[in-house]
């Protein structure tokens, strides 16, 4: 069975800043949102040498770098560009449109495969990385990455599907949201209607604020 831990902590982007240092990942897969801003901004204040360090990232909306909604913009802001690892595959670059992108960043994907650490969040609707409830990129299994998005959520996307995530080595949630409670509850205990509970990988690591624990 694939191992996965669940650890309190009191200051969620510092544990994830310090479980990465202790790592030392040669491969990582980034996210997006404000708590994985949070937590790259913990990991550059540590000053980590990156520079043998592939960066990907697990999903991404279908925009310009420079676009206040980029993942990739987001984290080379506060993180890449101070750290300056050996590669950053950017999945908004890998192709002039949503299909050739998806498909270049598919094949990368199975060529580096695994990935030594990847980084989910948990949203509020249960989903992760671009893996909306009841899209049909759950159930994909042939590819590792694909496009997507919904009404619900702005911009086309590009995404990790469950295939590529449970080839990585090691999965890490981060959640900060006391008003998560309730669907950290359901997702940690397997409720398929949540994105996030689907997740398998060798190793799962949740790092949980404690009010949300």
């Amino acid at each position: 069975m694939p191992e996965r831990v669940v650890h309190r902590v009191d200051d969620v982007a510092q544990a994830f800043a310090e479980l990465v240092n202790d790592r030392s990942p040669a491969s990582i897969a980034l996210s997006g949102g404000e708590l994985a801003e949070d937590c790259y901004r913990a990991l550059a204040a540590t000053a980590p040498d990156w520079s043998g360090v592939t960066v990907y990232m697990g999903d991404e909306r279908f925009v310009p770098v420079q676009d206040p909604d980029s993942n990739e913009g987001m984290a080379r802001r506060v993180l890449l560009d101070s750290v300056h690892p050996r590669e950053i595959h950017s999945m908004a670059e890998a192709g002039p449109d949503l299909e050739t992108a998806a498909a270049a960043y598919d094949e990368l994907i199975r060529r580096a495969s695994p990935i030594d650490l990847v980084h989910l969040g948990l949203g509020p609707d249960g989903h992760t990385a671009s893996l909306f409830p009841g899209s049909s990129q759950l159930e994909v299994r042939d590819r590792y990455v694909v496009s997507g998005g919904d009404d619900l959520h702005p911009h086309p996307r590009l995404t990790f599907t469950y295939p590529a995530i449970a080839a990585s080595r090691l999965v890490v949630f981060t959640v900060d949201n006391g008003e998560k409670r309730e669907l950290l509850a359901r997702v940690l205990d397997g409720d398929a209607l949540f994105p996030a509970a689907r997740v398998t990988a060798p190793e799962v690591v949740w790092l949980v604020e404690s009010d949300a624990a």
